[in-house]
């Protein structure tokens, strides 16, 4: 393939494609990497991370992180507290981005930037609960709030039962998930016992 190094067509293959690519898809696109190079020096395009671009002209990020994390790890999962705050359901401010990953696969997940917490959920029951949401011209995957709350129950050693009571807590105030919601994933991830007396204690 040839690979152009014209600068108009260089900038509308990024808007064609949301303004964010990495350098795998630049070259794809037809974009010579000394193009790239170039308007990266001129900043016309901004590097996000290694290997991944976005287009200065582009709207900023509203959740940067998660939107990088979408376009590096596009078959991972944000979990745990990184979905709680993704739903807005939590007063915790996440230091990481977690993740989970199917256990066996992605030994080799690595995100220098930003930073991630990789957490291996038993293959058996990765996809459950997994959901595609819009973000900054990307499609982020994050668990939703039914299957975010039995996990941080599950994980609650590792987190908080505090996190966990709180963003049950405030599921239930705003009417974000109903008990048989609740009670599919905590049967489906073995969690109805530990659960239990908090959905009666938790108004």
């Amino acid at each position: 393939m040839a690979h152009t190094r014209n600068i108009d067509q260089a900038l509308a293959a990024f808007r064609e494609r949301g303004g964010t690519l990495r350098t795998g898809e630049v070259l794809s696109a037809g974009i010579h990497p000394a193009t790239l190079y170039r308007l990266a020096a001129e900043g016309q395009v901004i590097r996000l991370t290694r290997g991944l671009y976005r287009l200065a002209s582009a709207e900023e990020f509203s959740k940067p992180d998660l939107a990088v994390v979408a376009v590096k790890a596009p078959k991972a999962v944000v979990c745990l507290i990184s979905a709680l705050s993704f739903h807005e359901l939590t007063t915790q401010v996440p230091r990481a981005v977690q993740l989970a990953v199917p256990r066996g696969k992605y030994a080799a997940l690595r995100l220098r930037s930003p930073p991630v917490i990789v957490y291996r959920f038993d293959p058996a029951t990765f996809e459950a609960g997994a959901e595609p949401h819009s973000l900054d011209g990307t499609v982020i995957r994050v668990y939703s709030v039914a299957r975010t709350l039995v996990d941080c129950f599950k994980y609650r050693n590792k987190i908080g039962l505090d996190v966990a009571v709180e963003a049950l807590r405030f599921a239930r105030s705003r009417k974000r998930v109903t008990n048989q919601e609740i009670l599919r994933f905590a049967k489906l991830l073995r969690q109805e016992r530990v659960m239990g007396p908090y959905l009666e204690a938790v108004p």
